[in-house]
């Protein structure tokens, strides 16, 4: 992807209060990367290595990769983990796969076969507790897949026990809602891509836009066409932290991007502080 079409990277901080966190994981930092399309195309080398190089500079305690590695053909994978490796944290790195990672029937396999091989965590409705027994880790299936049944897995864990939901697209925390989670983290949107100041992501905006575009050339906007239609409903989670219920979400805006490129949405590295909420 040109430069001009993604932007340069940035990094976001953030600070999450959470309810009975042990005090041995106050001050507790975790790294967020998500969507990294990886096919030649939609990623640049120089920009995977400035994430990397950004997630470590963090000294995090844990990294988190919300998935979409690649974009279909899941053969770049190979090559995405040569970089991968180079990720420095404390207590490991963890991932969940999106919904490129699932697009032919061998992807699964492929993809979590790769990660597994240097050492990353892949989770697929499973449950871990990487900074011990006072903070759950779930990871999810993707929203969008048949194995996608949250509550078989939530049970798993004690519900006075501090959890962090990792769940590759945000329409996910409408259902989780049902559930506690402190804080889940999610990709998918990219943003938006394209934020119109004062407005927010370009794509919140097209249903009603759409009656100025003519019929014949809506199939070609990104959104508009019908397979695109169930791709993801809440732009108003698009990026960043939103409350939930009671529940909170944050989502990342990614590393890949697209055609026709960012605006006003760089891609994102983002870094989380754990700390105790206070009553």
């Amino acid at each position: 992807m040109h430069r001009l079409l993604t932007g340069p990277l940035k990094v976001e901080n953030l600070t999450v209060a959470i309810a009975d966190l042990p005090a041995s994981l106050h001050g507790t930092k975790i790294v967020q990367l998500s969507d990294f399309h990886y096919d030649g195309i939609r990623l640049s080398d120089r920009l995977l290595e400035d994430a990397i190089a950004a997630s470590n500079q963090a000294e995090p305690d844990l990294v988190l990769l919300t998935g979409d590695y690649v974009t279909s053909d899941p053969a770049p994978i190979h090559k995405l983990v040569l970089h991968l490796k180079h990720l420095q944290s404390r207590f490991g790195v963890c991932a969940i796969l999106g919904n490129h990672d699932i697009y032919y029937r061998h992807s699964k396999q492929e993809i979590r076969t790769a990660l597994t091989n240097i050492g990353i965590t892949v989770l697929w409705n499973q449950v871990i507790y990487p900074l011990g027994p006072g903070l759950a880790l779930i990871g999810l299936a993707d929203f969008r897949s048949s194995k996608f049944k949250p509550a078989s897995v939530m049970k798993q864990v004690d519900a006075a026990t501090p959890r962090i939901v990792l769940s590759h697209n945000p329409d996910s925390a409408e259902i989780l809602q049902q559930w506690r989670v402190d804080l889940q983290l999610s990709g998918h949107t990219h943003g938006g891509q394209i934020l119109l100041p004062g407005l927010g992501p370009l794509p919140a905006w097209l249903p009603t836009l759409t009656r100025f575009i003519p019929k014949p050339l809506r199939r070609h906007v990104p959104y508009l066409r019908k397979d695109s239609r169930n791709v993801f409903q809440h732009w108003e989670w698009a990026q960043g932290l939103h409350q939930v219920g009671t529940n909170r979400l944050y989502v990342n805006r990614g590393l890949g991007t697209y055609l026709p490129g960012r605006l006003f949405c760089p891609p994102e590295v983002t870094v989380i502080q754990l700390v105790i909420a206070r009553d």
